[in-house]
């Protein structure tokens, strides 16, 4: 294959890879893509994106170049499917806190009852609470983070702790 036919393939087939391997972005019913890509395309299709030079050998590895991007674009989907909907559970919480509260004192760790576990974000933050016993608190997630707001004490920005 000359320099020239390789420059037009080549982007040629990461469109194609594009569009097959995000097809399902949107959550509708998967729908296995198999077979060659000769057979997915139509011979106008194929002819324009110059893949009628290839052989049938190069055609047969580009077929299976493809089937593995597939698979680690839809992985790779599923993947950022499942940390954007961990981030939109947690766009709101309202718990109490597990045990005691007994204030912030600049490093202080908040575990509430649903399990969630948070740790201050300001250190410079310094507040008594007027509830200590099981005080109901509220997460939310703003544009600047998480703030929470427990029963007795003001608003204070907070980190989520991912492995308490």
């Amino acid at each position: 294959m000359n320099v020239f036919s390789h420059k037009l393939v080549r982007p040629a087939l990461v469109g194609l890879c594009a569009i097959f391997g995000f097809a399902d972005s949107a959550g509708a019913a998967r729908e296995e893509i198999s077979g060659s890509i000769q057979q997915m395309m139509t011979p106008e299709e194929f002819n324009a994106a110059g893949l009628n030079k290839l052989s049938p050998e190069e055609l047969q590895k580009l077929d299976a170049w493809l089937q593995g991007y597939r698979q680690v674009a839809e992985q790779a989907a599923e993947k950022k499917a499942t940390a954007r909907a961990e981030r939109t559970k947690m766009d709101l919480i309202v718990s109490r806190v597990d045990g005691s509260f007994n204030g912030l004192t600049g490093r202080t760790v908040i575990r509430l009852e649903d399990g969630t576990v948070w740790k201050q974000a300001n250190a410079d933050d310094r507040f008594r609470p007027k509830v200590t016993d099981h005080p109901a608190a509220a997460v939310i997630h703003g544009i600047f983070g998480y703030k929470m707001r427990i029963e007795g004490t003001q608003e204070f920005y907070v980190d989520p702790v991912r492995h308490p």
